[in-house]
């Protein structure tokens, strides 16, 4: 069976059972406390919380999920693997123990006629909680599952929370025999490689204390409303229902395994390190097109840098198995191919993902060449010094910095004689694991940050917004804190937050800034509202000032927007669709949006592109914009389902998460886009917008940065007046300036040229004059000193060769000249085949000579570069040379 029809049952099966099926949210988890989403329950979260009322009492999905800890482990086993989709069933209050047991059953050992996994029930073993004699009857009596296929396990095994105070529970799993070829018989409890688990059955039936590890915690009681969290692994019941060993035999995954065979020639199953290789590739390639595909970009932090960084151990380890020129578009047409009847977005977004992939491709494969230079440096250095072993803070360096694999490091350091410190690399390397646990861990306290605020959401509910229709309004004060404590009154100078019943005033989000204004109270207080934030679902934080009077818990209030601010920044967000949609028409649908900022009178607007956009097109793009503004076209609101806003064409953004309703927003024929932001109410109202330029803030990522409405104007404004500054010192008309001032700087660049030549033909004079100075030291004639301060590098260094040339009669020489540039001394040394052949080489005389001015370099034996930080131990520097050049000689 394969992996889209398991899929497809699981859905069905559970929506004909009164389930509402809700589609994987995106991997870029919606929650501050994870960077991806590593479970299937991740999505519910809120519910399980409190935080919000579940909109149904049932629900089932298959969510997409990440996890990367044991990233390093990928390959090594057939068990590690960074992407996995969970198959879940949840109960929200309605079902608990006994009707979550039931159906795993029924659709596990339902026959496959009958839309079941056609399961052998002799084959199924259970794994109860230890204190659980609830579910162990359940299984014995109500499913029939024999006594010694039940076995009770510890709270390490068979216990689940979210490591954070809140909902717990036990849970019940469900495993598989493989047969004795997989191990000893005795149960899950004994050998579970061979009793593979399959399904895992939580009972969320109390609430726990704060505690440190998975065991430590206090149970503080029962919760009100008892709730079910189930989770199926795809991937292991693939591998039982498809008759393969693991996981990377699969449907999914053999298929990318048999295209990175067909690429390099290396069969699966010929040796063990390329089987490590292929099942690297196999995993890492599926879950970088899956990050892709959810809008994650490459980068060096947050979710970026999960991305960049298996992709680069996908790429290497092609390299690895002798692939030589690019192979990521062909690996990630692949992996496309076997996911995309899962996930239709996948192939709608095919050229955008092949785009940002080949991208990371080119840049990885330049990385890996600086690498190299960095790491045959390296080695030299550690000849120079005596030594047999790369220090592991080199080896830390090459991985953390340039990407490089400690693999590759220990591979090309071998083939040059050298070990390396793996010890030191491996400390280093958990220190920064360590580190980053240390901020999770602090991250993960975010839960108490929030309890205030879910205590005013159970309270009084959600904060009703009125601001699409409202400027101002009345309301109730429903929840105040001072100083981050909740408190019942707040006096004048208070730094304060307050939550409305309803507000007119929009929070932060969508890329729309937050509304700012007054809060008025009957009592005569007043509230300087700075920003408004969510900081969870539904509930509005208006964060500011007490100016004058008490703000008292419970108290009438007053509250007006500032009109301007946020009429400046409708127009900058209805700008910025019109932005996104011009774009989508000029590049094609890969101009996906990535982000976005919308502020008063400015936006920017974020997309994919793998290349810079010709100004051309830019200008292009403005003018349809502006052309658009020109029609007068009416933007409307409309409230519908998501179903309802796809086939109407909406365009959602990547990484925000909609609910079943959706508020889509209309701009006449032209735009079509779901967003929970402000808006003008007609194109016209926009006036102009004037796209400044684009730049690059990541790999495949462009930013274009805009002005609207007056502050566009204003910018015409001083853009003409320099122009006509411009005309008047050039003495021609606007149109001219391109050609007038590109002749300026030709003749200009001409004089520069000229005065460069006049410049190297001086210094080259010179040589002839330290060729016959050149001083005998013990044989060798070392031609030695300063020479004009200001000349360049590459000047200094034809000046060196011009003068080793000279020096004539076959004799030893060495020639080592300094400068100074920008107040830093600079030297560059060289040798003939004669003084090499008695052991005097440029790059340890070049050590020494930085080592004195308080610098540093380094080359190769017959020339060699370096510098400092002392010009005036130049003379010093000389000296040392002609010492080491005499202890050589």
């Amino acid at each position: 069976m394969e992996s889209a029809e398991i899929r497809r049952r699981w859905l069905s099966f559970f929506e004909e059972r009164g389930h509402t099926v809700v589609p994987s949210a995106s991997l870029i988890a919606d929650d501050p406390t994870l960077l991806l989403v590593p479970a299937g329950m991740v999505p519910f979260k809120p519910y399980f919380l409190g935080e919000v009322k579940p909109p149904y009492p049932r629900a089932a999905s298959v969510q997409k999920c990440v996890r990367t800890p044991d990233i390093e482990e990928v390959g090594k086993t057939t068990r590690h693997g960074t992407f996995f989709q969970m198959c879940g069933n949840f109960s929200f209050g309605d079902y608990f123990k006994e009707g979550a047991i039931k159906l795993a059953w029924e659709l596990l050992t339902g026959s496959v006629e009958h839309g079941g996994y056609g399961l052998d029930p002799e084959k199924l073993w259970i794994t109860v909680y230890e204190e659980d004699d609830e579910a162990e009857r359940i299984w014995r009596e109500v499913i029939g599952v024999p006594a010694e296929r039940i076995q009770r396990l510890g709270k390490e095994h068979n216990y689940w929370s979210m490591g954070v105070p809140g909902p717990c529970g036990p849970c019940s799993e469900i495993n598989y025999d493989r047969g004795p070829e997989f191990g000893e018989e005795g149960g899950p409890a004994v050998n579970d490689e061979r009793y593979v688990e399959i399904w895992n059955l939580v009972f969320m039936q109390y609430e726990r204390g704060a505690g440190s590890g998975k065991t430590d915690f206090p149970i503080l009681g029962e919760l009100p409303s008892k709730n079910i969290d189930t989770g199926l692994g795809m991937e292991r019941l693939a591998m039982i229902l498809q008759g393969v060993r693991n996981m990377y035999e699969t449907d999914t995954l053999r298929v990318v395994m048999d295209k990175a065979t067909e690429l390099t020639g290396v069969r699966y199953g010929a040796a063990q390190g390329s089987d490590v290789s292929l099942r690297v590739v196999a995993d890492h390639l599926r879950t970088s097109v899956m990050l892709i595909g959810d809008g994650v970009t490459p980068g060096n932090e947050g979710r970026g840098y999960v991305l960049r960084r298996i992709m680069r151990r996908a790429i290497r380890n092609m390299r690895l198995l002798g692939a030589t020129g690019p192979v990521v578009g062909e690996l990630v047409d692949t992996v496309i191919g076997s996911m995309g009847e899962q996930y239709p977005e996948l192939i709608t977004d095919r050229k955008r993902i092949e785009t940002v992939a080949l991208a990371e491709e080119a840049a990885f494969l330049k990385t890996l060449k600086a690498g190299t230079n960095i790491l045959d440096t390296a080695v030299s250095e550690t000849r120079s010094a005596g030594r047999t072993v790369l220090p592991g803070d080199k080896a830390f360096l090459l991985h953390d910095t340039w990407g490089f694999p400690i693999d590759l490091t220990l591979e090309m350091a071998a083939e040059q004689g050298l070990s390396v410190d793996e010890e030191g690399f491996r400390r280093l390397m958990k220190e920064q694991r360590e580190r980053a646990k240390a901020d999770a861990r602090a991250k993960k306290t975010g839960h108490a940050d929030v309890s205030s605020y879910r205590e005013v959401a159970d309270r009084a509910g959600a904060t009703v917004f009125t601001g699409y229709t409202d400027t101002e309004g009345e309301s109730t004060v429903v929840g105040l804190l001072v100083d981050g404590v909740p408190s019942p009154a707040a006096q004048e100078g208070d730094e304060v937050e307050v939550v409305l019943d309803r507000t007119p005033f929009y929070a932060e989000g969508g890329g729309q800034q937050a509304d700012t204004g007054r809060i008025r109270l009957d009592t005569g207080a007043v509230v300087e509202v700075r920003d408004v934030q969510q900081p969870v679902p539904g509930v509005s934080v208006h964060k500011g000032v007490v100016q004058v009077g008490e703000v008292t818990l419970g108290a009438a209030a007053h509250a007006v927007i500032d009109v301007i601010r946020r009429r400046s920044i409708a127009r900058a967000h209805s700008a910025t669709h019109l932005t996104h949609q011009a774009l989508r028409d000029a590049l094609g649908p890969t101009a996906a949006q990535a982000g976005s900022e919308n502020a008063p009178g400015r936006f920017r607007f974020d997309f994919g592109s793998p290349t810079a956009v010709p100004g051309t097109v830019l200008t292009d793009v403005e003018q349809k914009i502006n052309e658009v503004l020109a029609r007068e076209l009416d933007v409307t609101a409309e409230v519908m389902s998501m179903d309802e806003a796809k086939q109407q064409g909406a365009i959602a953004e990547f990484g925000e998460k909609y609910g079943d309703r959706v508020r889509v927003v209309t701009i006449g024929d032209f735009s079509k886009e779901l967003c929970g932001g402000t808006h003008v109410h007609n194109t016209a109202q926009l006036g102009l917008v004037k796209l400044l330029g684009e730049s690059s803030i990541g790999s495949g990522v462009r930013r274009v940065e805009a002005l609207v409405g007056v502050d566009a104007y204003q910018f015409l404004a001083r853009e003409h007046t320099v122009v006509s500054q411009l005309t008047q010192l050039v003495k021609g008309r606007p149109e001219e300036l391109p050609e007038k001032i590109s002749g300026m700087l030709a003749k200009l660049k001409d004089a520069e040229k000229e005065i460069e030549r006049f410049r190297a033909e001086k210094v080259l004079q010179a040589a002839a004059g330290l060729a016959a100075g050149a001083k005998d030291v013990r044989g060798v004639a070392l031609a030695a000193g300063r020479v004009p301060d200001g000349t360049g590098a590459d000047d200094l260094r034809k000046l060196v060769l011009d003068v080793r040339g000279r020096i004539q009669g076959g004799r030893p020489a060495v020639v080592a000249l300094f400068t100074v540039v920008k107040d830093r001394p600079l030297t560059v040394i060289a040798t003939n085949e004669a003084a090499r052949e008695r052991g005097i080489k440029a790059g340890e005389l070049v050590r020494t000579a930085a080592k004195t001015l308080g610098g540093g370099g380094g080359g190769k034996d017959d020339v060699a570069q370096g510098g400092g930080q002392n010009p005036a131990a130049i003379d010093e520097a000389v000296a040392a040379v002609e010492r080491l050049v005499a202890e050589k000689a």
